[in-house]
C-alpha cells in the first residue's frame, strides 16, 4: 500500500496512534478478539460472555418508558431474544424491521422480559453470509478512525509489505520461535482454534516472537548509540584530586563504601576521551549529592565549568545553598540560574558562565534555554533526570560540545528495567545508607482518625521536633473533592494554637517560597503544610514526622520520595499515610508495599509489577512507548536472549542488526540516545 497516498486528515489520525508508514500497520496488533466463527441457538448460548445468534426478527417498536429505546424480539427454532437498544439512529430500526433475517453479537444477560442483549452488534443476513474462518480482531484506534477502516488498511499492509524475516534460522530456532510473517498473519487473523487465553496474556509463541523482536531491535539501537558516544571526544579530566581532598576534609562526616566505590567509577570516566553517560543511583538519603560535588572538584580542578541541572527550584536552590556551602571555602564560584531571577541578577550569572568565572553553575531548565553559554563546560550533571525529556537534556549537553554527562535518580531501578531501558548507560549503586540513618515507621490511618494525627502533631512540636503535612492539591477541584493545601493550612493553623504553621506550593513566587523554606529549615516554622514540590532535595533533620494526605491517590515512587524527607536525624521518625476509605484493591496493595518495606530497591520492583515500566521510565523516551508488546518482568528471559543476541549480531553480522532496526526504530534511535 502506499502510505503517502493517504489524506493529510488520515496521516494525523493514524499517527495518534503510532502509525507513521505502511508497516506500522502491520504492527498494530489487537487488542483483543471477538468470536463470530460459532453460530449459537439462541436457548443454548452462554449468558454473560460474548456470543453470535441468528434468528428472525418477531417485533420492533420504539418504547418511551422508563426512557426512549428501541426493543426488537428476535426468535430461531430454540427460543426468543430481547435486543435492546438505549442510543439508535433510524437505521437501526431498518435492520431490526420484522421479518428480516438477522445476526447478533453481544453478550446475553438475564432479564425481566427473558433474556437479552443491549447493544449487540447488528448484520442482516444475506445470501452469502458464511460464518468467519477466523477471530474477529478489535484493533487499538481513535476518534474519527473506525475499525473497519484500520481493518482494511491492515489487510493492505499484510499483502504489500515485505513480511519476510530479518533475523536468520540460527538466531530463531534454538529460541523455539516461529516465522515472523506467520506470526504476524496469525495475529491478525487467529483461527478458532487458538487457546484465546494464549492470545489475551500474549504467551502463545506468535506472540512471544514479536516479544522478542521488539526487545532486540531495543537492544541493538541502545548498544549502537553506546558504540556511536564512544566515538565522540570528550574533555579527559584527570585531576590530582586536591580539591576533592579538601572538601572531605572539611566535611562532618566521611563517605560509605559504596560512595567511594561509585565516586571512583565516575573518576575513571572522566578519564577517558569519550563522553561519559553514567547514571547514578541511589535510595532517599543515600548521599548522592555529595558524589556529585566530589566528582564537580575534579572538573573543575583540571579547569572545566560544571552545571548542575534539577527539576524544580526549590530542588535547584537547595543544591545552590549546600554546594555554595561546601565549595565557597575552597575559592569555587558556585553561580545560581533559573527563570525568576530579575534581570539583572540573570544578566550577570550569563556572563559568569559565559567568560568562566562561574565554575559551577546550577539551576533549572533555564540552563538549556538559547541565551546561555559556558565558556568550557566538561560535565553535566542533572539530577532527577527521568523528569527531564530528551530534547531538554540534549539541549544542555549541546552546550559544550561533548561533555561528560553524570545522571542522578533516587528512584531505584529494578534489574529487568536497567537491562532493558538503560542499556546503553553505565549504572553506578550507592546501595548503603550513611550511619545514623534513623529507620522510619510508616502507618496507614483512616480520616476519619485526623484530630488524632493533629494531636500527635502538637506532642512532637513540645518534643522540639518539626513536620510535613503534604497535600496533594492547591485548591479544591470539583471532579476529586480532595482536601487542599490551604484548607489544611488554615485548619492547622486554628487547631494548633501557638504553633507557627508555614504553607509552601507551586504557585507561590520563587521569593515567598524560599522565605517559607528558610523559616522551616531554621525552626521558625514547626509544621510545614506542602504539596509535592517538597519532593525530593529537601534535607530538615529536626522533621521527624510525615503525614501525607490522600495517600492512596499516589504512585509508590512518589510517597517513598516524600517520605524520605523525614529520618534524616537522630530523632525516631514516622511517616503517616492518610486515606479516604474506601480502599480500591490497588491502592491497598500499594499502601501495603510502602507500609511494609523502606527498601527503596524492593519498592520500585513491585512499582513494576503493578503499574509497568511507563511511569518508572519517565519521559525518557519523551513520551514514545519504548516497547508496546513485551513485559520486563513476564518476558525476562526473552530480555535476556535479546541482549545476547544483539552483542552477537552487532559483532559478527552487522548487516543484520541493521535491516532489524529498520524494521522496527526507523527514525527512532536518537530518542534512545539520552
Amino acid at each position: 500500500m502506499d502510505f503517502a497516498a493517504l489524506t493529510p486528515k488520515l496521516q494525523s489520525q493514524l499517527a495518534k496512534i503510532g502509525i507513521g508508514r505502511a508497516f506500522d500497520f502491520v504492527l498494530h496488533l489487537p487488542l483483543r478478539y471477538e468470536d463470530e466463527t460459532h453460530l449459537w441457538p439462541i436457548t443454548d448460548a452462554p449468558v454473560g460472555t460474548q456470543v453470535l445468534v441468528e434468528g428472525e426478527v418477531q417485533s420492533c417498536e420504539v418504547q418511551y418508558k422508563p426512557r426512549k429505546q428501541l426493543v426488537a424480539r428476535v426468535a430461531d427454532a430454540s427460543g426468543t431474544l430481547v435486543v435492546r437498544l438505549l442510543n439508535f439512529y433510524p437505521s437501526a430500526a431498518k435492520q431490526l424491521a420484522v421479518g428480516k433475517r438477522v445476526r447478533l453479537f453481544g453478550e446475553i444477560r438475564r432479564g425481566f422480559w427473558g433474556d437479552e442483549m443491549v447493544h449487540p452488534k447488528i448484520r442482516v443476513v444475506g445470501k452469502h453470509n458464511e460464518l468467519n474462518e477466523s477471530l474477529t480482531p478489535v484493533y487499538p484506534t481513535t476518534a474519527g478512525l473506525p475499525q473497519f477502516q484500520l481493518v482494511k488498511y491492515i489487510g493492505q499492509a499484510l499483502k504489500s509489505c515485505n513480511l519476510a524475516d530479518t533475523l536468520p534460522a540460527s538466531v530463531i530456532d534454538p529460541l523455539n520461535l516461529p516465522d515472523f510473517a506467520g506470526s504476524v498473519r496469525l495475529l491478525h487473523n487467529p483461527p478458532p482454534d487458538v487457546p484465546q487465553i494464549l492470545l489475551r496474556e500474549r504467551t502463545h509463541p506468535a506472540w512471544r516472537r514479536l516479544k522478542f523482536d521488539e526487545l532486540l531491535a531495543q537492544q541493538l539501537s541502545l548498544r549502537m548509540a553506546r558504540a556511536a558516544r564512544r566515538e565522540q571526544n570528550a574533555p579527559v579530566i584527570r585531576a590530582k584530586g586536591e580539591l576533592a581532598a579538601k572538601l572531605l576534609a572539611a566535611l562532618p562526616f566521611g563517605l560509605t563504601r559504596a560512595q567511594q566505590k561509585v565516586l571512583a567509577e565516575i573518576n575513571a570516566d572522566l578519564g577517558e576521551p569519550h563522553p561519559m553517560q553514567r547514571l547514578l543511583q541511589g535510595d532517599v538519603g543515600a548521599g548522592k549529592t555529595v558524589v556529585a560535588a566530589l566528582a564537580a572538584c575534579a572538573a573543575i580542578e583540571a579547569g572545566w565549568q560544571v552545571a548542575l541541572m534539577a527539576p524544580t527550584e526549590i530542588l535547584a536552590e537547595q543544591h545552590f545553598r549546600k554546594l555554595a556551602d561546601w565549595l565557597a571555602p575552597l575559592d569555587i564560584q558556585v553561580a545560581w540560574l533559573t527563570g525568576s531571577l530579575k534581570s539583572k541578577d540573570k544578566k550577570a550569572a550569563l556572563a559568569d558562565a559565559l567568560e568562566g568565572r562561574a565554575q559551577l553553575i546550577v539551576g533549572t531548565h533555564a540552563l538549556f534555554q538559547q541565551e546561555v553559554a559556558f565558556e568550557r563546560l566538561g560535565l553535566v550533571i542533572v539530577d532527577e533526570q527521568h523528569r527531564f525529556g530528551v530534547a531538554q537534556r540534549l539541549a544542555l549537553r549541546s552546550k559544550g560540545g561533548s561533555p561528560h554527562q553524570l545522571m542522578m535518580s533516587a528512584t531505584p531501578i529494578p534489574r529487568t528495567l536497567a537491562m532493558s531501558f538503560y542499556a546503553d548507560l553505565d549504572v553506578s549503586v550507592i546501595d548503603e545508607l550513611p550511619p545514623g540513618r534513623t529507620p522510619i515507621v510508616t502507618k496507614l490511618v483512616s480520616d476519619a482518625r485526623r484530630d488524632e494525627i493533629i494531636s500527635r502533631i502538637a506532642a512532637k512540636v513540645q518534643e522540639g521536633r518539626q513536620v510535613y503535612w503534604v497535600c496533594p492539591l492547591i485548591e479544591e477541584s470539583e471532579a476529586l473533592q480532595l482536601q487542599t493545601a490551604v484548607d489544611t493550612h488554615a485548619q492547622l493553623s486554628e487547631e494548633l494554637e501557638g504553633i507557627r504553621v508555614g504553607l509552601v506550593h507551586g504557585r507561590l513566587k520563587p521569593a515567598e517560597k524560599a522565605a517559607v523554606m528558610a523559616a522551616f529549615q531554621k525552626n521558625e516554622i514547626q509544621v510545614l503544610v506542602a504539596t509535592t514540590v517538597i519532593e525530593v532535595g529537601v534535607d530538615v533533620p529536626n522533621a521527624s514526622l510525615m503525614v501525607i494526605e490522600h495517600a492512596e491517590r499516589m504512585g509508590l515512587a512518589q510517597l517513598h520520595q516524600l517520605r524520605g524527607r523525614v529520618g534524616r536525624g537522630q530523632h525516631a521518625s514516622f511517616c503517616v499515610l492518610l486515606y479516604a476509605a474506601p480502599l480500591s484493591e490497588l491502592a491497598q496493595t500499594r499502601l501495603k508495599v510502602i507500609r511494609d518495606t523502606t527498601d527503596g530497591f524492593e519498592i520500585a520492583r513491585q512499582d513494576l509489577q503493578i503499574r509497568g515500566p511507563g511511569e518508572l521510565v519517565g519521559i525518557r523516551q519523551s513520551g514514545a512507548a519504548m516497547l508496546r508488546f513485551a513485559d520486563l518482568e513476564a518476558d525476562t528471559d526473552l530480555l535476556e536472549a535479546a541482549r545476547e543476541t544483539a552483542q552477537h549480531l552487532l559483532a559478527h553480522a552487522p548487516e543484520i542488526a541493521i535491516r532489524h532496526l529498520d524494521r522496527w526504530l526507523p527514525g527512532r534511535e536518537a530518542l534512545l540516545r539520552v
